[in-house]
Formats: C-alpha cells, sequence, structure tokens
C-alpha cells in the first residue's frame, strides 16, 4: 500500500438553491488521499469514500484486504466543515447536512465540489481501466449522486460531468436530491440510457440507528423509479450502522461479476 498527500484546493462559484438567490463562493480543502496499488493485473479503479468525520486511512486498511487483487483502491479524504446535523461542529464531510430527510435542503454547492475532486482523481487512470466509486454512509450518498451527474451528464450547476462511471456501491447510505430526479432523467433520452444501464450495488442493515434503514429503502425505490433499473438492493438482518464481513463478501462478487474481473 502506498499514500500520496494531495490535497485539492477546489473554488467554485455557483447559484446554491438552498441559499435562495445570492451566490455563495466556499472554498473546499480536501484532505489525505490514499491509495492500495493492486496486486495483480490493473483492470479497474474504485474511489471509496468515507463516511462522515472518518478519514481515507481506515477504509484503505479494510480494502487492501480484499481479495480483489486486480483492483487499484483510491481512498481520499473530506474537507473539514462546519456540518448543520451536528450544531455547525466542524468534522470531515463531503457536504453539509441538516437532517436525512426527503424534503430536507441539499448542499448543491458541496454535492458538486466533492464530486468534481472525485471526478479528478479518476480522470487520469488509464482508458482501458473501468473506475468506479462506491462509499459507506455520507460516502454512499456521496457515490449515488455522482451516479446521478454521470446518468445526467453534468453536476448540479451544469458543468459536464465527463467521466464514464462503470459501476456504484453504497452501503448504510442515502440519495441526495431524490425529489427532482426523476424529472431530470425522463426528459433526456441519453440520461435514460446511462441510468438503465449503470450497475449499482445498496446495502443497508435493518437496525441502522444512524442512517435509519428506510432511507435505504427510499434510495433504492427513488433511483428506480428514475429509470437506474440495474439496481440491486440487499439488506442485513439485525445489522446497525457498520459492515460485515457478509457484506464485504457480497460487495467483492458483485464487482467481480459486473466488472468482469480476472482470479
Amino acid at each position: 500500500m502506498s499514500s500520496l498527500d494531495q490535497t485539492f484546493r477546489l473554488l467554485t462559484s455557483i447559484d446554491a438553491p438552498f441559499l435562495g438567490s445570492r451566490t455563495a463562493r466556499r472554498t473546499f480543502d480536501f484532505g489525505r488521499t490514499h491509495v492500495v496499488r493492486p496486486k495483480g493485473k490493473h483492470q479497474a479503479t474504485i474511489v471509496w469514500l468515507h463516511g462522515l468525520g472518518d478519514n481515507g486511512s481506515s477504509w484503505s486498511q479494510l480494502l487492501e484486504s480484499l481479495p480483489l487483487p486486480n483492483i487499484k483502491w483510491i481512498c481520499p479524504t473530506a474537507p473539514t466543515r462546519p456540518v448543520a446535523l451536528l450544531g455547525g461542529f466542524p468534522y470531515t464531510a463531503w457536504f453539509d447536512v441538516s437532517e436525512l430527510s426527503e424534503n430536507g435542503p441539499d448542499d448543491w454547492e458541496g454535492l458538486d465540489a466533492s464530486a468534481a475532486h472525485i471526478a479528478n482523481l479518476l480522470s487520469t487512470e488509464p482508458c482501458d481501466v473501468k473506475v468506479v466509486i462506491g462509499g459507506f454512509s455520507m460516502g454512499a450518498a456521496m457515490a449515488l449522486y455522482s451516479a446521478t451527474a454521470c446518468a445526467l451528464g453534468r453536476y448540479g450547476n451544469g458543468n459536464p460531468y465527463n467521466i464514464n462511471l462503470r459501476a456504484i456501491v453504497g452501503l448504510s447510505g442515502w440519495l441526495p436530491g431524490s425529489r427532482c430526479l426523476r424529472n431530470k432523467i425522463e426528459v433526456s433520452h441519453e440520461a435514460a440510457r446511462r441510468a438503465a444501464s449503470l450497475p449499482i450495488m445498496l446495502g443497508h442493515g435493518t437496525c441502522d440507528d444512524v442512517v435509519p434503514y428506510k432511507h435505504g429503502e427510499i434510495s433504492a425505490h427513488s433511483l428506480n423509479v428514475a429509470g437506474f433499473r440495474n439496481l440491486t438492493f440487499k439488506d442485513y438482518e439485525g445489522i446497525g450502522h457498520y459492515t460485515i464481513p457478509k457484506e464485504m463478501n457480497e460487495v467483492c462478487n458483485w464487482l467481480t461479476a459486473r466488472l468482469g474481473l480476472e482470479g
């Protein structure tokens, strides 16, 4: 395993709907990125995103132990920012969140900034390598937002999204921007085609007391209704807000099948 110090300073300027009509400018400082090199033939690269308050290092250690020798793992660290859900105190977070609710405001600016950072990490991968985004909790939410940007061909701010994602994995997370997703996909034949062809695996524990199980169910339903037909949703009876060996084994098997990995 090797690690890279990649601190990206990403300045964005967009109209943020949740802030009204004024234009907001925020600077996002992304932390250290950890890279796990493939032990075999490099067939796929997966950016794996941690949850709220965590960092890329903790996940890189687990991912290195998985029986997937042909995958390169990139584990970035989110910016440290005030999080409204936690009283405005600073935590590593891919975007701000005030509540887990279908009707809660979405931090489009933060979502776009993190999605662009993740896309930048994948932009230099060889053209014959399949690229994937996965994550846990808030990281899963970020992965699903990237999936919607990929299908639409653009970020929320209208800038083009140019990464051809081959699969998405989201564990114990939720779907940001679910309210308006279906309408956005339906108006574009190309977006509908991309949505239908993108494999997505979701997993959620039925006893999750941090991101309740219902949010996993609602996210899977919203994605399916919006046209993401190639979707697998797995529930884990009695499991809380954490992963278990069974879940990670099923992730490995799913990735191997969807990506056509050797060995």
